[in-house]
């Protein structure tokens, strides 16, 4: 959510260093897929949004980052990854003698199925600029891509990956994603599982001339270089420590996940100032997720509620193979207590979805009230209230909101002057790790100014979204490159809150948009074949530039977005980003920001011709705060030779 460039980075970097120092110099990560399909994937908190520029840019900034430390990144899930269900095979035990219902649930893995157009357009985009950044590894999904599991898909990774990207490294399966022995060896896999390549399967290859030794030694040279990169048999590493041994690797780094998690909250709405808050007299806190969760931060569960689409407790990280474990975590109702004793502030919460109570009585009764969402709302000055969904590995979500959380809601608001959500204002805060509270409070008290913007679209209606999760074997990728914003924007569907879209405290004008000439440019890319793709796909063609000044009374940052619109015989959504940047601003500061433009970011691909084209024509650049904020647009024509 953050946007922020150097936020992302030193985030990377804490990370990488804290990997390095336990002594493990691969890093199963940056996740750019998940691209955010459907607003029902399970791991879409895992990824960096659904727009393949902004995913791509952050992409490569962690992957960089990653480099820096010397820890080898591993990028994935390559590809078409775009939900949990149906992802496993049914190569199980006592698949055979299963009723029907009890098959259904191992129903897979599914075929995500999309044209030539969608596959660049949209799906490998982040993927190039993994690759141009440095990428060590890539991690090949479970499901399968028309047709063909991922892990022995020619087409995805030696034509598509090692070929036309250029990528030197190696590809590593996810867990259980390989499938067979020969098939990943041809389609392109090189680092697998010794249950499929033992030393004597692979020699039986080679001497059977199923397997090349030119092939095996690509395979060998590719899973040494990282090696020679990283360096990581120069030892010099630290001992790899188990996984449960303690070694504090921690450092500061806490205040840097202190301060990420302001710059990553999201100011929905802000209805006549209510926030940032100003020592309330009386406040009332609601919902589980202000709480801690019964049985610690590190379970997924409540040992006797179970789970559910909700996290009985504060919910701080998300779920599955990649969730760490919390060495503490503070809620927003830790901080908030802490903020309450320095203020003078009354301080009552309800930590539950559904509470009620038939009690006539509490300690204190004689000059207490009677604990409930009523009662505490009526005597508060202001109400907060905490919901959280549960998403997570293994499985997508059942809903996008949540009726327990409603009515609590609108039992809350309509009993309180001052409701902290859905009334006077909304936060949106996400997944923002162990100083969530503090983070939090930072925000709702003004003590920083919050600057986040939305990786996606929130829309009105659940209709509204045009792609639902695929419970069939074979998934069709119908809508193309149509998601998220390029849908809502080419149907003329109004969402609630759109792509790029966030509030601050204070107020930001835009002025002076300009952009360098651009010279006459050839309709293909013809530069030499090198890591990332062609050598001047990357070139830099233009610079755009726009002024952006701090018009309001606080000290703030603005994410000043660029948007471009191609010629219409382009054929391409109505708008699509193309830059953005984090500009700190104080009170009436005025600053230019930049927005390099490199060939890339003009083409589109040529399906005939298997390249990457430019279409001359009026191109339509546009500045603003968010997607459907733009304030200011030039348009330019740029020519083919």
């Amino acid at each position: 959510m953050t946007w922020d460039k150097d936020a992302v980075t030193a985030q990377a970097r804490a990370v990488a260093r804290e990997f390095y120092q336990k002594g493990v110099q691969v890093l199963s990560g940056p996740t750019s897929q998940p691209l955010g399909r459907t607003a029902w994937g399970g791991r879409a908190g895992e990824t960096f949004g659904a727009d393949p520029f902004l995913n791509g840019i952050v992409t490569a900034e962690t992957i960089k980052a990653y480099t820096e430390e010397g820890v080898v990144s591993q990028a994935k899930h390559f590809l078409l990854n775009e939900q949990e269900t149906n992802r496993t095979n049914n190569n199980i035990a006592g698949y055979d003698s299963m009723s029907e219902s009890e098959k259904r649930n191992f129903l897979g893995p599914y075929s995500s199925n999309a044209d030539d157009k969608t596959l660049h357009e949209l799906y490998l985009w982040p993927f190039y600029d993994a690759v141009k950044s440095g990428l060590g590894s890539v991690m090949c999904a479970m499901n399968q891509v028309n047709g063909t599991n991922s892990c022995e898909n020619y087409s995805l990774l030696m034509e598509y990956l090692k070929d036309e990207m250029g990528f030197p490294g190696l590809v590593y399966p996810d867990v259980s994603a390989q499938h067979a022995g020969l098939a990943s060896v041809a389609g392109g896999l090189d680092y697998g599982s010794s249950t499929y390549w033992s030393e004597s399967a692979i020699t039986a290859m080679v001497n059977n001339q199923l397997l090349s030794v030119q092939r095996l030694n690509d395979m060998a040279i590719r899973n040494t270089i990282c090696w020679n990169m990283w360096l990581v048999d120069n030892g010099k590493q630290p001992a790899t420590v188990g996984q449960t041994d303690y070694v504090d690797v921690r450092a500061n780094h806490s205040r840097l996940i202190r301060e990420n998690g302001v710059k990553s909250i999201v100011l929905l709405k802000n209805t006549r100032g209510a926030l940032p808050l100003q020592k309330p007299r009386i406040m009332g806190v609601f919902g589980a997720n202000a709480g801690a969760a019964m049985a610690g931060p590190n379970y997924a569960y409540n040992p006797i509620t179970g789970s559910g689409p909700t996290y009985d407790g504060h919910l701080a990280t998300g779920t599955g193979s990649g969730q760490a474990s919390f060495p503490l975590l503070v809620t927003p109702l830790a901080a908030l207590t802490f903020r309450a004793l320095q203020d003078g502030t009354m301080l009552r919460w309800i930590l539950n979805d559904t509470y009620t109570s038939t009690e006539t009585s509490a300690l204190g009764a004689g000059t207490g009230v009677v604990p409930g969402y009523v009662n505490y709302a009526q005597d508060s000055d202001v109400c907060l209230v905490f919901i959280n969904a549960l998403a997570g590995e293994g499985a997508d979500r059942t809903e996008l909101y949540n009726e327990n959380q409603d009515t609590m809601i609108k039992t809350v608001a309509d009993s309180c002057n001052n409701t902290i959500v859905n009334v006077t204002a909304v936060l949106y805060s996400s997944l923002l790790g162990q100083e969530s509270g503090n983070s939090i409070l930072d925000v709702l008290y003004g003590e920083m100014n919050p600057s986040a913007r939305l990786t996606y679209t929130i829309a009105k209606n659940e209709s509204d979204y045009n792609v639902r999760v695929c419970d069939t074997a074979e998934c069709d990728f119908t809508e193309g490159v149509y998601i998220d914003y390029r849908y809502f924007d080419a149907y003329n569907v109004t969402p609630r809150y759109e792509f790029g879209y966030g509030l601050s405290y204070t107020n930001f004008s835009y002025t002076d948009l300009n952009i360098s000439s651009i010279e006459a440019l050839s309709v293909y890319p013809s530069g030499k074949k090198s890591v990332g793709g062609p050598e001047d796909l990357w070139d830099v063609i233009a610079n755009v530039t726009v002024s952006v000044r701090n018009t309001g009374g606080k000290a703030g940052a603005e994410i000043p977005q660029l948007y471009m619109s191609y010629p219409e015989s382009a054929e391409q959504p109505v708008r699509q980003l193309r830059g953005f940047e984090r500009v700190q601003l104080a009170r009436k500061q005025k600053s230019t920001v930049t927005f390099p433009i490199r060939r890339r970011d003009v083409t589109f691909w040529d399906v005939e011709a298997q390249k990457w084209a430019v279409k001359g024509g009026e191109y339509t650049f546009s500045a603003g705060a968010s997607s459907r904020d733009l304030r200011l647009s030039h348009t330019v024509t740029i020519r083919t030779e």
